[in-house]
C-alpha cells in the first residue's frame, strides 16, 4: 500500500510540433475514446529567482485549464515521480515521430 502522499506524474506529449514535458497530480484514461485526461497541472513558484521562459509560456497557455484531453497517440511517456520539476516545451525536430494509432472504434458485427 502506498503512503498517503499524493502521486506526481511527469507526462511528455507531442503538441503542434513541440514536445511538452509537464507535471500533474491526476492522469487517467478518458471516457472520450482514445484520449488521456490530465488534471491539476503543477508549475514552479513565482518566488524562484530564476525564471524559465519555456515554463512561463506553458503556464500562460494552461492558465485556467481545469482538464486537458491529450490523444493517446501523442503521448510519449508518463512517469510517476517523487517530486515535480520544471515544465518544458522543446522542439520535436525530426527525432520524434508519433506512433500511428487507429483510434476509431472497432466495427460492430
Amino acid at each position: 500500500m502506498k503512503n498517503e502522499q499524493q502521486s506526481i506524474y511527469r507526462v511528455k506529449f507531442l503538441n503542434q510540433g513541440s514536445v511538452y514535458e509537464m507535471y500533474a497530480k491526476q492522469i487517467y484514461q478518458s471516457e472520450l475514446y482514445g484520449f488521456i485526461e490530465i488534471e491539476e497541472f503543477i508549475f514552479g513558484e513565482r518566488s524562484q529567482v530564476l525564471v524559465d521562459p519555456s515554463e512561463e509560456k506553458l503556464k500562460a497557455e494552461f492558465e485556467g485549464v481545469l482538464r486537458s484531453f491529450v490523444p493517446v497517440g501523442a503521448i510519449i511517456r508518463i512517469d510517476e515521480v517523487k517530486q515535480e520539476g520544471v515544465a518544458k516545451m522543446l522542439s520535436a525536430g525530426d527525432k520524434v515521430t508519433p506512433f500511428p494509432v487507429n483510434i476509431s472504434p472497432p466495427p460492430k458485427l
